[in-house]
């Protein structure tokens, strides 16, 4: 089976800000290449904390083509292909703003997340960012650069269709639960689990209608925080998931799909560093359940 990996590296939180590309060439499941290009961005500006992640900093893309003169030569790399993407949501979000900004047309291409199905192909893990399916896979990581993460994209991917017999892309609403995307000229069409959630009561945030992203990973999904957050209030976070589209939790329960932990404090949870809601989150994911334990990190670049 043939398909590249992509991923973006982003100067600031805004989509259409990206300091690097990487793509992972594959083809009937052996990587043949892979490449990236630093990016300058079009406002020219990095965030601070944008700079931790990576560590790509504005002297290194001072002398960068911007991302409207590289695309000449990366649109035909992946135009009418089938891409894969570790947070799907994130990097095809990058592509799309940062091609409206440069008012240039989306390409025809398909594309899927392996963030989302590798959760039917490892079921049961605590979390499925890169770097823990890395490790669980034994998948070496520079983790963060573009070209890194797309190479160890491929290679989860690999090890995902193996396990799960995926020889085409027909294979994936049967054995992956999982939809193909679609980017075309003038739209898109998201790449999708096809678990289906019960609708649950917002109870008092209610969210605006108009904000709702379906292409979020916390659209129709229950979030609950534990711990304080450096980034925003809780009321904040808890505000944009019912914007998004999605349920806030007071507790942890079976059916919670995301724990998204903050900064605790240890003379309340102990030594151990958990609060009561990580517990028992652990316990229930040893029981079965899909709950997902997310940093404040991996849960502000999912926004």
């Amino acid at each position: 089976m043939d398909f590249i990996t992509i991923d973006f590296e982003t100067a600031t939180a805004q989509r259409d800000s990206p300091c690097e590309i990487g793509l992972t060439f594959v083809e009937n499941f052996e990587i043949v290449k892979s490449k990236s290009w630093l990016i300058k961005p079009m406002y020219d500006e990095f965030d601070y904390f944008n700079i931790l992640i990576h560590g790509i900093r504005p002297e290194h893309v001072a002398d960068k083509p911007e991302f409207n003169e590289l695309w000449t030569e990366i649109k035909p790399l992946i135009e009418n292909k089938f891409l894969i993407a570790h947070n799907a949501g994130f990097d095809f979000s990058v592509l799309r703003r940062t091609l409206e900004a440069y008012n240039l047309p989306f390409p025809n291409l398909e594309y899927s997340c392996s963030y989302i199905f590798s959760k039917k192909v490892w079921e049961g893990l605590p979390a499925y960012d890169l770097k823990t399916l890395c490790n669980h896979n034994n998948i070496s990581l520079n983790h963060h650069r573009a070209e890194a993460d797309s190479r160890a994209t491929a290679e989860l991917t690999i090890k995902a269709f193996k396990k799960n017999g995926i020889t085409s892309k027909k294979d994936f609403p049967e054995k992956l639960r999982t939809n193909i995307g679609q980017l075309f000229e003038g739209g898109y069409k998201p790449s999708e689990t096809k678990r289906i959630y019960r609708a649950k009561d917002l109870a008092k945030i209610v969210g605006d209608p108009e904000k709702h992203n379906k292409e979020s990973i916390f659209y129709g999904k229950t979030v609950v925080f534990t711990g304080a957050l450096s980034s925003m209030v809780r009321s904040q976070a808890q505000q944009t998931i019912a914007d998004i589209g999605g349920i806030n939790g007071g507790g942890v329960t079976k059916s919670t799909d995301y724990l998204v932990v903050g900064q605790q404090d240890y003379r309340v949870v102990g030594e151990d560093g958990m609060s009561s809601k990580q517990e028992k989150a652990i316990k229930y994911i040893e029981q079965g359940s899909e709950i997902e334990i997310l940093s404040e990190n991996e849960f502000t670049r999912n926004l």
